[in-house]
């Protein structure tokens, strides 16, 4: 079973304030788990989310920086 972690913890992960991931739970936009009126986040949902919003860096050929034509 993967590691249920509090709103306070995912917002340590990702390096933000507790209002970024309540807002992720509130809109949707993360897998998330209610325990009574406890939300917990599952790690791998917190993986996934990055990678998910993770941009990757577009890779020029052919070009020279500083070239005159």
């Amino acid at each position: 079973m993967d590691r249920l972690l509090t709103v306070e913890q995912v917002a340590e992960l990702l390096g933000t304030t507790v209002r970024f991931p309540r807002r992720l739970v509130e809109e949707r936009r993360i897998t998330f788990v209610k325990v009574g009126r406890h939300v917990r986040i599952p790690e791998s949902a917190v993986r996934a989310f990055v990678e998910e919003n993770t941009v990757r860096p577009v890779q020029r050929y052919g070009r020279r920086l500083g070239a005159v034509a």
